[in-house]
């Protein structure tokens, strides 16, 4: 019976621990705060086409690996590289490439999607003019972001998650209390 009128005391505190400890998401291996937010350009591409990859914040080398394309290399020193898409990558996936800076250790992943549509050239082009070739998008739905999920929590919203939790405690108390009065009559 105890048990039951301290469980409300023990999510409250749980629950505010939870809240206020930094993101482990961000934080590097010693304990910093990582700035690390690598990126690839364009984020759909076409198979056999050229992506670049961006360091995003990290001082050291940083090393590229997907299964769309070899592992490549970003060296200390530099921001960016480019990686060759595999010519044989499925139309309309969307892979994931893994960035991994070496001087903080931490591992960010990036979605490279593969365009569903096929590519065309012009059937009627002058012979003066260069061959161009385009990649058109078939409609697929909507892609979905990271929803603002992705940086630190603010002081904002700490302290709304704290009253959220405080007035959650309260409750659970205020109704354990009234439940506990109403037996002893």
């Amino acid at each position: 019976m105890r048990a039951i009128r301290i469980a409300p005391f023990a999510l409250l505190g749980a629950g505010t621990l939870a809240l206020l400890a930094p993101p482990a998401a961000h934080a590097a291996p010693d304990g910093a705060v990582s700035t690390f937010n690598p990126t690839i350009a364009p984020s759909v591409i076409a198979p056999g086409g050229r992506v670049t990859l961006g360091s995003g914040g990290c001082a050291g080398e940083t090393t590229v690996t997907s299964g769309i394309f070899g592992t490549a290399v970003i060296p200390s020193g530099s921001t960016t590289a480019t990686a060759t898409v595999d010519a044989n990558a499925r139309r309309g996936a969307v892979y994931a490439v893994t960035f991994t800076c070496g001087s903080t250790g931490t591992s960010r992943n990036v979605n490279l999607a593969i365009t569903a549509g096929a590519t065309s050239t012009p059937t009627a082009a002058p012979t003066t003019a260069p061959t161009v070739s385009s990649t058109a998008l078939a409609p697929s739905g909507v892609r979905g972001g990271l929803g603002g999920g992705s940086g630190a929590p603010g002081t904002v919203e700490v302290a709304a998650g704290a009253a959220l939790v405080a007035a959650a405690g309260a409750g659970a108390l205020f109704r354990a209390r009234r439940r506990g009065s109403g037996r002893r009559h």
